[in-house]
């Protein structure tokens, strides 16, 4: 009887434990995960009783909570709703918070870890639960002129700031207003939120996190820098210059952009290569690289990781296996290699920076209702890409291809630019992406900036990099630099 008796004792004591830890897990370990959850749609619902933290531009709010008369006590409004639409997102009544609405959903409610003693002082109190602030790293100044500066074409900007990895701009075009999908009727939101899902310029899709395109020739900045960093080759490193080159094991011809020679003469150095923005002697320098060493540069960059600003982010792609003809239209951004405007924009700030790749972020602090700090921000070093020699020796020849080679739309009087264009082909019959990504001032960088026009911005196949990607660049740094 006893042992009986043992026995139960044993399986009851087992399956307190087993509830004591599982209750643990939850309240504890996923309590924020299961708050953000979409499904719980609890959580969203009992969200709408508390004033919700801000999210700032230089102080000034353009996410905010205000008082509302009905059951919900709040509404989330967005002041310039279109411009910071890819930054904040939105919280809807009826579905899943998106943007930073959705990544520091657990601080702007008040829900998270950190703020646990917050929550229990409002308790103790009496006071009315309040949500922390989120004080963001863009430029009011930078925002605007990269709005401006894009016009109606859709694409999108990204600028920030070499040294430290913060986002001063980060602009999408189509865009919509999230106060559409914040009101308090709940047919009136779903009726705008399919009717933006019916736009065929899908302006909820922010195209400089999430959209992935060929990133034609600023891929090149790539591809030279895994062939500087080898020792193998030098800027003046030359190869045979025809006007056509057919792809090995393949019936597939390449063409420099413009047909003919990559300039005058048998041979073309690399330094002329970047500057006219040659395929030929890209293909063959990445033959001669080969399809590995490629990968390992682009993966120092960010290709093939996933990480978040905190916004998710899209993975940059360059795929893994490649035979020999796809190794040579890699080396000019073709094939399968894809890549987002973030990221091209992280490729710029490396070199920029002398070669080490700062962390991207997007939010400076947050900050409790008290004012007091919950978290603050520092640069972050996320990878050494090059040595300083090598990005030095690209800076350069980032400068001479705006000086006087396929970039030269993005010249400023008085200011040194570095740059590159890319025109990316996609299918046989669509229209081509075009791509700028620099900085300046390229002796002293303080702005990388990367645009990115998709659907050939309106010119088919017929529009290129230089014709609008680089002006929209010029706008936006001459913006910047004279604030």
């Amino acid at each position: 009887m006893n042992r009986e008796l043992k026995r139960v004792s044993i399986v009851v004591m087992l399956m307190f434990v087993a509830l004591l830890v599982s209750t643990t897990i939850v309240q504890v370990f996923q309590a924020d995960s299961l708050s953000a959850d979409a499904r719980n749609t609890r959580t969203l619902y009992d969200s709408y009783s508390v004033e919700r933290g801000p999210i700032l531009v230089a102080g000034e709010p353009i996410a905010q909570s205000m008082p509302a008369d009905d059951e919900y006590k709040f509404q989330r409004t967005y002041s310039n709703g279109p411009l910071y639409a890819p930054i904040t997102g939105f919280i809807p009544l009826n579905g899943a918070p998106t943007g930073l609405e959705h990544s520091l959903n657990g601080e702007l409610s008040g829900t998270s870890d950190a703020q646990f003693f917050d929550k229990m002082n409002a308790l103790i109190t009496g006071q009315n639960p309040k949500g922390a602030s989120v004080e963001v790293t863009i430029d009011p100044v930078a925002q605007q002129a990269a709005w401006d500066a894009l016009g109606d074409l859709t694409g999108s900007v990204v600028v920030s700031e070499p040294a430290t990895g913060r986002i001063l701009a980060l602009v999408s075009k189509p865009s919509y207003d999230p106060n559409l999908l914040t009101v308090h009727d709940n047919q009136q939101v779903t009726d705008n939120y399919q009717s933006l899902l019916n736009d065929d310029g899908n302006p909820l899709l922010s195209r400089a996190t999430k959209t992935l395109n060929p990133p034609g020739s600023v891929f090149k900045l790539v591809v030279m820098t895994a062939a500087l960093e080898s020792g193998k080759f030098t800027p003046e490193s030359t190869f045979p210059n025809p006007p056509t080159y057919q792809l090995p094991g393949s019936s597939a011809v390449v063409i420099n952009s413009g047909g003919g020679t990559c300039g005058g003469g048998d041979t073309v150095t690399l330094a002329t290569a970047l500057r006219l923005s040659c395929n030929i002697p890209l293909a063959e320098l990445g033959l001669q690289l080969g399809n590995k060493a490629i990968r390992d540069t682009a993966e120092k960059f960010g290709f093939n990781s996933d990480y978040s600003i905190p916004l998710d982010v899209s993975q940059s792609v360059y795929p893994t296996v490649l035979d020999d003809a796809q190794t040579a239209l890699s080396a000019f951004g073709q094939t399968d290699v894809r890549a987002t405007a973030l990221q091209m924009a992280m490729v710029s700030a490396a070199i920029a920076n002398g070669g080490q790749l700062m962390t991207p972020n997007l939010v400076d602090k947050v900050t409790a209702p008290d004012l007091s700090p919950i978290q603050v921000f520092e640069p972050e070093a996320m990878k050494r890409v090059m040595s300083a020699e090598t990005a030095a020796t690209l800076n350069q020849m980032m400068v001479n291809g705006v000086q006087d080679g396929a970039a030269s739309n993005a010249r400023i009087d008085g200011v040194k630019v570095a740059g590159k264009t890319g025109t990316a082909e996609n299918a046989e019959d669509e229209p081509y992406t075009l791509w700028f990504t620099g900085f300046a001032p390229a002796e002293d960088p303080k702005y990388a900036i990367t645009v990115l026009v998709e659907n050939g911005g309106g010119l088919g196949q017929t529009g290129y990099g230089n014709l609008l990607a680089a002006p929209i660049a010029k706008e936006v740094l001459e913006a910047v630099l004279n604030k």
